[in-house]
């Protein structure tokens, strides 16, 4: 199999490394190879978190600038600080309204280099949904409507589905459900 390179970013407190462990445990259920690293800087006073995951036979934990098939953003300012990771047609995927990302001024390096972007406002979903620490999950959902990659929406949603504690299971179910159905209102 191919290497398939992820770049998760956020802030400090957003829930990157639960993203990560959603996904690595969903790759390694599948019986994919994974290898990953993190960087967490000022993460407990809300500092850049950045992620790397690399599904497949990688040789390194670290994805080098312009190697990255997908970008998944917890914050619109992460997401533009960590773009230059996404390889030319790669996908970011940004917890930001839909309505605004992305900014002009990057829309033009993004159409450049082939970059599809898709936006939505995790944390108002997961607000609205009654659990505001749920919008990592959300963001997974969301990035699982566009059918990329080699993990599908069932399993990253089975994978959710075994890692939700009994009192939280139905309240992760119900978020993943309904972000990934907005998602799919958008492909």
């Amino acid at each position: 199999m191919k290497t398939i390179n992820y770049v998760l970013t956020g802030l400090g407190g957003q829930g990157i490394l639960f993203m990560t462990k959603v996904l690595a445990t969903t790759a390694l259920n599948k019986g994919y190879n994974i290898l990953g690293a993190e960087t967490h800087g000022m993460a407990q006073r809300g500092g850049s978190v950045v992620s790397h995951l690399r599904i497949g036979d990688a040789r390194s934990s670290l994805i080098r600038a312009g190697a990255a098939d997908f970008l998944l953003s917890m914050d619109e300012s992460e997401a533009y600080r960590y773009l230059p990771y996404l390889k030319k047609g790669g996908k970011l995927f940004a917890n930001a309204s839909s309505q605004t990302f992305p900014d002009e001024r990057i829309a033009l390096y993004l159409k450049k280099n082939e970059i599809e972007s898709r936006a939505m406002e995790a944390g108002k979903k997961a607000m609205e949904l009654g659990s505001p620490k749920s919008t990592n999950l959300a963001m997974v959902a969301f990035y699982a409507a566009f059918d990329c990659g080699p993990l599908s929406a069932d399993d990253l949603r089975a994978t959710v589905d075994s890692m939700s504690p009994g009192p939280f299971n139905k309240t992760n179910l119900k978020i993943f459900d309904v972000c990934y159905e907005t998602g799919r209102s958008m492909v």
